[in-house]
């Protein structure tokens, strides 16, 4: 019963075909087969229940006001490759809810309005390789919420924005190889985002020194980025790039990025010596105060009519002895207790041996 049936609707498309005159080959399937056969336009007289449609390598002329087929509920899978499409205008697929795949691929595509995709909420692949494409329209990602496969290979992209990436991180299966990218330092976003995708295959076409390298393997400096630039505080944080100012002359490879040994090297010199320098205040404050208690006892003098002793010893600094004393006077016992009184009286600072000839005096003194 069940080939019956296929049978019969496999005849009753086939007869639509020859009926309406299009030039499209229908299968069982409800794929519409127009593949090269010089259209201007998708025929009108194609059943509205189709799932499948191959119109490529047409000449299909894209309007610039209103849907390029008419509505297709049940269509999920349109091939529109390899036709001089040049331009998207807006909501041009937007009666294609159901779509799940499009092939834009070869059809010499140079600008996306941000509104062409606009309605395809369910689209799942989408293939742009083999175009012209010099820039991407950030808003044009936005309607496609369910998109899975993006497909920009072999365009003329030389650089991506930080949000067309950031939109893009949630695009699983991302194609950028065979693009001219410039690996200058606006290409740093897109080599950090290669890098966390751990991407291969895209490559550098400038400048000459990195022509042929790969975009994730490269850094910051092979890219020519040395100071951050900031954004101001009205632009959003999905719009805020790290952009940097690139020298003009590329650093030699391998003697970059080598400065810190003697950042640390200055930095541990600088607190040895500041070490040095507060021991060194430190000793110098421990002798001047150890200096400050050692105190020179006073000479011997004898309390008797205030003259001094007959010791000569302790007064003679020179080598002549006597004669030194003698051709020298001593001084007076009040100028010298004038020159050894620092106004201070200290414990232990007079002599037991001056303590017995005052003992004496007194003696004498009550005896008179």
């Amino acid at each position: 019963m069940a080939p019956a049936c296929l049978l019969g609707i496999c005849s009753l498309l086939c007869t639509w075909s020859v009926v309406t005159g299009h030039p499209c080959s229908l299968d069982h399937q409800g794929w519409a087969d127009c593949n090269g056969k010089s259209l201007l336009h998708a025929p009108s007289s194609l059943p509205s229940n189709i799932t499948g449609l191959d119109l490529s390598f047409n000449s299909l002329v894209v309007p610039r006001h209103g849907t390029l087929l008419m509505h297709f509920p049940s269509l999920r899978f349109l091939n529109l490759s390899s036709n001089a499409l040049l331009a998207l205008s807006p909501g041009v697929f937007s009666n294609l809810g159901a779509l799940r795949l499009l092939d834009l691929s070869s059809c010499s595509i140079t600008y996306l309005h941000k509104d062409a995709f606009k309605g395809l909420g369910n689209l799942h692949t989408l293939l742009l390789r083999n175009n012209s494409l010099q820039q991407l329209e950030v808003p044009f990602f936005l309607p496609l919420k369910a998109l899975f496969h993006l497909d920009l290979q072999h365009n003329a992209l030389v650089s991506v924005d930080a949000w067309s990436l950031q939109l893009m991180e949630a695009v699983p299966l991302v194609r950028l190889e065979g693009n001219p990218w410039v690996c200058d330092c606006t290409a740093h976003p897109l080599q950090q985002w290669l890098q966390r995708r751990q991407a291969v295959q895209v490559t550098c076409a400038s400048p000459p020194g990195l022509r042929g390298r790969e975009v994730a393997a490269l850094d910051s400096q092979d890219l020519g980025c040395w100071m951050k630039q900031r954004f101001p505080r009205g632009v959003s944080t999905a719009q805020q790039i790290t952009v940097t100012h690139s020298n003009t002359t590329t650093p030699p490879p391998g003697k970059g990025g080598r400065s810190w040994p003697y950042l640390v090297g200055f930095l541990v010199a600088a607190i040895g010596i500041s070490i040095l320098i507060a021991l060194g205040a430190k000793c110098k404050l421990f002798h001047k105060n150890f200096a400050s208690y050692r105190h020179r006892p006073l000479p011997e003098t004898s309390s008797v009519r205030g003259s001094p002793m007959d010791d000569g010893s302790s007064w003679d600094r020179g080598s002549s002895g006597w004669a030194a004393s003698e051709s020298h006077p001593m001084p007076h016992a009040a100028n010298l207790q004038a020159e050894d009184d620092d106004g201070f009286i200290e414990d232990n600072y007079i002599q037991p041996s001056e303590q017995l000839p005052e003992e004496e005096e007194q003696e004498s003194h009550l005896s008179i």
